[in-house]
């Protein structure tokens, strides 16, 4: 009826980060969670439109041709086999699972998708909403207008001109891996100066007055290679791509600083042009470039808008939650409830676990471990993290999207100076620069952090107030790129970074009371209302699912203690 029950992504279940596999164990999950079968699902929706995909991709090659026909040859196979015929691939998969599925499999354009998964289970009546990521069929940027249970795509730029594969290169470029990466390409960039951003901009992009833009093709191989970037691309930097064993420089902190800046100039513009034309208030954001929390904090503070929400799957996982919402109110025209709420239950939509199953699992896998009561394992957890001690925190239900939200999380205390080195390199064995989320609570915010940006889903930055920052010294301010992170520069050094933002979460009573009481009961021990939270899982794993997944996470890494539900366990007991 129009209310999202539950939603999960099959990496977690598989643990193949981005699984692109049947999600056959989400599918399960589903069923099995809302104790239905297949038979009694009516219809089933996909993301995107199969036959406009490959009618872009065979238009690209022939536009192309020669050029391109490893990568045509290479893709070819795989989109005869399943992608081109997709309704028979998905019905073959689902009798598999069910011989008495009947239902009805209905396909939705991949940004009416993503449009539909931010403006639906927003609380607006009536919202524009932006979405931008790499590519859809052939859009790649799309201004849609929303109205109780009706969406329409008004605006539209197309393949191959896309700043989320711009973004994409330039994370190709600095060595990271696509589709992955680009978080360190934006944590990466306040170490720089966007001193290449006119460069991009007068060979590379052009940007228009209203926010359209074009990418010059003559730079990059993403349309028919095997790589996004050419000898062209580097020729412009006078310098070859990064190897990602290379040693980080600060010219890679530069090109990182000025592909940021030229990202949120983009937004900027295009934001600037809907302001203007379209008469709404409220603005909804989705694609994967609305997961760049920094040009978001952008959008946000022009005040061009009242309101802003933004979809906290903003992905391509979050495609899913938007088929399905558009199907039901743009395709059957069913009524939509407004919530003062937004729908997505805090994204709080996957498996959760009895006690009963995790003493199971404990026992399996030959576990010391407590048993507490909520209290106790509440003052317990507060008491280990105000001593120094990192924690491993399993609770309730899985979170939705890339962001751990204090269910499936790795805790900490934010005041002190080696944290972020520590867990960056012992417990999540990733680079040194990367810097950590705080999780708040919400009432302390305005003390600590401007609040003018507050988000629940770690979606935005906020700057810390300055008289939470400690005084350089005179040898301090002289320092650049990666020397920085040297610098004790804030009460809360482990979640401040080089340029003193920090992508805050807000943590509210009624969203997450456990979690909320857990942050609560350390500012009484310490006085400091806030927590390290970064996601439960080790470099290049996807965040933890199970009990079972928790409990390896914690034996590999260096997580001094494990909390699961009601169980607390100390590594030394192990």
């Amino acid at each position: 009826d129009g209310e999202i029950l539950n939603a999960a992504q099959e990496e977690r279940f598989s643990r193949l980060k981005h699984d692109k596999g049947f999600p056959i164990n989400s599918i399960k999950f589903l069923l099995k969670e809302n104790q239905i079968s297949l038979k009694d699902i009516e219809y089933v929706a996909f993301y995107e439109k199969p036959f406009l995909k490959f009618e872009r991709l065979i238009e690209t090659y022939l536009a192309h041709v020669p050029i391109g026909f490893k990568s045509f040859r290479r893709s070819m196979p795989i989109w005869l086999k399943e992608k081109l015929f997709q309704k028979d691939y998905l019905m073959r998969e689902l009798k598999d699972i069910d011989a008495e599925f009947r239902g009805k499999i209905k396909f939705s354009e991949h940004h009416l998708s993503h449009a539909a998964s931010a403006f639906f289970p927003s609380e607006y009546k009536d919202a524009v909403i932006l979405t931008l990521d790499g590519t859809g069929e052939w859009a790649t940027t799309a201004i849609s207008e929303g109205h109780c249970n009706d969406l329409k795509i008004k605006k539209e730029i197309n393949y191959p001109h896309s700043i989320g594969l711009l973004y994409s290169a330039f994370t190709f470029y600095l060595g990271f891996k696509v589709n992955d990466g680009e978080y360190k390409v934006m944590g990466l960039a306040p170490y720089g100066n966007p001193k290449y951003k006119n460069l991009i901009l007068d060979n590379i992009i052009d940007l228009k007055k209203d926010g359209s833009f074009k990418i010059n093709q003559k730079f990059f191989s993403y349309s028919t290679g095997l790589e996004m970037t050419n000898k062209h691309f580097s020729a412009l930097f006078n310098r070859n791509r990064r190897s990602p064993n290379e040693k980080l420089e600060q010219f890679h902190m530069d090109i990182a600083a000025s592909i940021q800046s030229v990202t949120e100039e983009v937004l900027i513009k295009i934001t600037d042009y809907i302001h203007k034309n379209f008469n709404s208030k409220n603005l909804c954001l989705a694609g994967g470039v609305a997961l760049n929390c920094v040009a978001n904090s952008k959008i946000i503070k022009s005040n061009k808008f009242q309101n802003v929400w933004i979809q906290p799957a903003a992905g391509d996982a979050g495609g899913s939650v938007g088929a399905a919402l558009a199907l039901w109110h743009i395709g059957l025209k069913k009524e939509r409830i407004i919530k003062k709420t937004n729908s997505m239950k805090g994204s709080f939509l996957g498996p959760v676990f009895k006690n009963n199953e995790i003493e199971k699992i404990l026992l399996g896998n030959n576990c010391n471990y407590k048993k507490l009561n909520d209290d106790e394992i509440i003052s317990s957890t507060a008491k280990i993290l105000s001593q120094g001690k990192t924690v491993g925190w399993f609770q309730g239900r899985m979170e939705f999207g890339p962001r751990a939200l204090g269910n499936r999380s790795i805790l900490a205390d934010p005041r002190i100076r080696t944290m972020q080195r520590d867990l960056n390199q012992k417990i999540k064995f990733r680079e040194s620069f990367r810097p950590f989320a705080p999780a708040i609570l919400e009432e302390d915010l305005s003390e600590w952090f401007d609040p003018s940006t507050k988000n629940e889903f770690m979606l935005t930055t906020s700057i810390l107030k300055e008289n939470k920052r400690k005084i350089l010294t005179t040898a301090e301010r002289q320092f650049k790129g990666l020397q920085l992170l040297s610098i004790d520069r804030s009460l809360v050094p482990a979640v401040t970074h080089v340029d003193y933002s920090s992508r805050v979460q807000i943590i509210k009573e009624n969203l997450n009371n456990k979690f909320y009481q857990l942050v609560r009961e350390f500012k009484e021990i310490t006085g400091c209302p806030m927590l390290v939270n970064t996601s439960f899982n080790l470099m290049d794993e996807p965040i933890v699912c199970s009990p079972k997944d928790a409990y390896n996470c914690f034996i590999k890494s260096g997580l001094d203690y494990l909390v699961i539900e009601n169980y607390l366990m100390a590594k030394k007991d192990q």
